[in-house]
């Protein structure tokens, strides 16, 4: 299939519960993955590793309160503006909070 084709079906706004917590899910299981390496890498004292693990530890933070939101049926409506957050961008991040718009004015 070309990347140019148009799609023949119409991708759902919203992801189902289900298809969230797959995606979830996968987000935490790399996530973990990651945090193994670094701690097998036998670098625990490197300022780098340890960013890197902060970082990821935010991250599993986030993916966590995700599956909260998809339990009270609140997942992929932003925080900031109660809109509908687009599905690619829950594709790509499955565990955040906002829209790209207001994803923006929260990191300004």
């Amino acid at each position: 299939m070309s990347l140019d084709a148009p799609r023949t079906e119409p991708r759902p706004e919203r992801l189902t519960p289900h298809e969230a917590r797959q995606r979830l899910e996968h987000a935490r299981a790399t996530r973990l993955t990651q945090l193994r390496a670094l701690d097998e890498s036998g670098q625990a004292d490197s300022q780098l590793i340890a960013a890197q693990q902060d970082a990821i530890g935010r991250v599993l933070k986030e993916i966590e309160a995700a599956f909260a939101r998809v339990d009270d049926g609140t997942y992929g409506a932003c925080l900031g503006c109660g809109k509908p957050v687009p599905g690619e961008r829950l594709e790509i991040l499955p565990y955040t909070r906002y829209c790209v718009a207001c994803q923006r004015r929260a990191a300004a």
